[in-house]
């Protein structure tokens, strides 16, 4: 009986979505906060219906926060098509490096001096909570392969860097509280988890995607062969460029990431050279044009476009599924219990002064609109990424003394930018839109 209540349950929550999707999108709000106030209403703070335990089932949490970070990494890499040279590379770039690590200083100090904390869970909480959310932030990144929009372009960049970007920054947390090997003065900790798990993830995963690429547009043009699996390509490059990266000991958010944006480079590099268009080609159209798929994806200035439109297209829908799932768990994780006291303070400090400071001294852009500098600042939307990289913690030894106290904290934030962010998104970039 509980579990045909819960299909029951699912069924209703994704026929609710795509009933009242384009309604919700001209409120003031966002799906996310719908499926949020579902999974509340099922949790604790409702009819107890969803039971779960963000330590005890920290391996579920893991797992299925790890597959929605994996899948928005990979779109987020086929939206981002501006080639290494362009400029608007600078503002993203610092969002995830500069940013990050002054994010990262600055809640330490705060989880040390007002919390309490040990060194290494004070670093291990600002570690966890830095990377922004490429799963939560649909509404403020590129909305297609063609957007040339300079706040879309940096929120979604760095969604998509700092999620692999954090992972050093919580193997030092762990290793201060002497569960991770950071070596004699840090050397592990500087050689393997910053300079090679890096470096590795993004070759590894940049040389797939470029290799898988190359071939599948080959025997398409030249042999009229590998049609019609698009969705199956996509999986299997994001699970290759994963497993490849870990078995080197890379980063494998990285790895997926950077195949994802190779292949959107190979499609960019190859519709210049037969085109001349910097702008990729209307394959939906050229499809109704042709009535025949196949003659598009085959078709030597449609090909590349085609690949990377299906890929995207086929990701961007396991995002959403995603996206249900995550958002409904981490309702039904808020309690009275796990909702920490100190969070009425932490939650403003992090989205009213910690962001806009890090993202003003680590990345002013200069020259910017005021209001795109703005957005900037307050869009530093948690999501799924920080409930990853908590769990991560858990299952890699965190104490439990210490995992108790920051979960409450972790889900407090989280909670607050869906909230928050789901209110403000749609006012907020309606007028950003008008301006520009």
């Amino acid at each position: 009986m509980i579990v045909a209540a819960w299909f029951a349950i699912v069924g209703v929550v994704l026929v609710l979505t795509s009933v009242v999707g384009s309604t919700v999108q001209r409120l003031p709000l966002t799906t996310t906060l719908l499926y949020l106030a579902i999974g509340a209403a099922l949790g604790p703070l409702g009819v107890g219906m969803l039971h779960l335990d963000a330590i005890e089932d920290a391996r579920i949490l893991e797992r299925l926060s790890e597959i929605a970070v994996l899948v928005s990494l990979f779109a987020g890499g086929l939206k981002l098509r501006a080639a290494l040279r362009d400029r608007r590379w600078a503002t993203p770039v610092r969002l995830a490096t500069l940013v990050m690590v002054l994010t990262v200083g600055l809640l330490a100090v705060a989880g040390v001096l007002l919390l309490r904390l040990p060194l290494g869970a004070a670093v291990l909480l600002g570690a966890i909570l830095a990377p922004t959310d490429p799963v939560l932030a649909s509404d403020v990144q590129l909305e297609h392969a063609a957007d040339r929009d300079r706040l879309r372009f940096a929120l979604t960049g760095e969604a998509a860097l700092n999620d692999g970007a954090a992972f050093p920054f919580v193997m030092l947390g762990l290793g201060l509280l002497g569960v991770h090997d950071l070596g004699a003065w840090g050397w592990r900790w500087l050689a393997v988890d910053v300079v090679w798990a890096g470096a590795a993830g993004l070759l590894v995963g940049y040389g797939l995607g470029w290799a898988v690429s190359r071939v599948v547009l080959w025997l398409r043009r030249e042999r009229r062969e590998a049609l019609g699996l698009d969705d199956l390509l996509a999986l299997g490059l994001i699970a290759l460029a994963y497993g490849a990266a870990l078995m080197v000991k890379g980063y494998g958010f990285l790895a997926v990431f950077a195949a994802g944006f190779a292949l959107r480079r190979e499609e960019r590099r190859a519709t210049e050279t037969l085109t001349g268009a910097d702008a990729p080609p209307d394959v939906a159209a050229a499809a109704l044009a042709a009535e025949d798929a196949d003659e598009v994806a085959t078709a030597p200035d449609t090909a590349p476009a085609y690949m990377a439109q299906a890929a995207l297209g086929f990701t961007e829908q396991l995002e959403r599924l995603a996206e249900v799932a995550i958002v409904l768990l981490v309702g039904g994780l808020l309690s009275t219990r796990t909702l920490a006291p100190e969070a009425l303070w932490f939650v403003p400090l992090l989205f009213l002064v910690v962001r806009p400071l890090a993202v003003l001294v680590g990345a002013p852009m200069r020259g910017a609109p005021r209001m795109q500098r703005a957005l900037t600042m307050w869009f530093g939307i948690r999501g799924v990424g920080s409930i990853y990289y908590f769990a991560y913690a858990v299952e890699h030894g965190l104490p439990r003394a210490l995992a108790d106290r920051m979960a409450g904290l972790v889900l407090a934030c989280v909670a607050a930018s869906v909230v928050l962010h789901g209110i403000s998104v749609t006012p907020l970039m309606r007028r950003y839109e008008a301006r520009s």
